[in-house]
């Protein structure tokens, strides 16, 4: 009986594991996926709401999703606010990615005037 207990505990502890990856994954798709849409928009004004968007979608996957959005989002920051691009800005797209992260309406940072395809 215990060893029927301890290969259940096993299996779910793998399958939870695995669960966090694929989630992982997904969202890391999701933040490729806004920032492709960042860069095909080119839309003046319109970083903040992709930034949100991205981690809003990451987010909704789950802990991975939640995780990598956080670690892609605090990564590209980091490599940005070492390039010269200066601290207010990093801050303020760290608050959008906050945000979003927290499931916040990406569209809360939405610019006027922007396609509604996206």
């Amino acid at each position: 009986m215990k060893l029927l207990v301890a290969g259940i505990a096993l299996i779910l502890i793998a399958e939870t594991k695995a669960q966090f990856a694929v989630e992982a994954v997904q969202g890391a798709g999701d933040m490729l996926r806004a920032y492709n849409d960042m860069r095909e928009a080119n839309y003046k004004n319109s970083d903040k709401y992709f930034h949100a968007r991205g981690n809003y979608d990451a987010a909704k996957r789950g802990p991975g999703g939640k995780w990598i959005a956080e670690v892609i989002s605090n990564g590209r920051e980091w490599i940005q606010g070492n390039s010269g691009r200066g601290a207010e800005d990093t801050e303020a797209d760290q608050r959008a990615n906050r945000w979003g992260r927290q499931g916040g309406d990406p569209n809360h940072f939405r610019p006027k005037g922007l396609d509604d395809k996206y």
